[in-house]
């Protein structure tokens, strides 16, 4: 059996921070040095619409998406889950003190202790799944 040299404990801080410092964060110097700091300078985001590929890139998505709810915060629904190098974390996001707007999950692949890729995926309940996956007209 081949062993991660991930350890369980940075995966589960790469989630956590990643949750709070680069989504939640509304200051666009301190976004820009979480995600030097957790992201792989290769990383590759895979988000409704598709992939975002750079730390540049990657801050600036997070900072457009932050824009467009300054006032939500990240709730962590349950703890990381680890396997491997890879974890996940189910969240929510919305006003603080009310229930979510929006539910997902963070999914992410760690290589030499940063995050390699992030897979973020939607509820589908939620109304960012559907302004994100569109239905087609009939």
């Amino acid at each position: 059996m081949i062993q991660s040299t991930e350890s369980a404990e940075r995966i589960r801080e790469l989630l956590d921070r990643n949750l709070q410092e680069v989504f939640g964060e509304g200051d666009d110097a301190r976004r820009r040095a979480a995600i030097d700091a957790l992201w792989a300078e290769d990383a590759v985001l895979y988000v409704p619409p598709g992939a975002i590929v750079g730390r540049e890139a990657i801050d600036k998505f997070a900072g457009d998406l932050r824009a467009t709810h300054p006032h939500y915060v990240y709730t962590p629904h349950g703890p990381p889950q680890v396997v491997y190098n890879a974890g996940r974390l189910a969240w929510g996001s919305g006003p603080q003190g009310e229930p979510p707007k929006y539910t997902g999950w963070d999914v992410l692949i760690v290589r030499d202790g940063k995050i390699a890729a992030l897979y973020v995926f939607l509820d589908e309940t939620s109304d960012e799944f559907r302004r994100a996956n569109p239905r087609p007209a009939v």
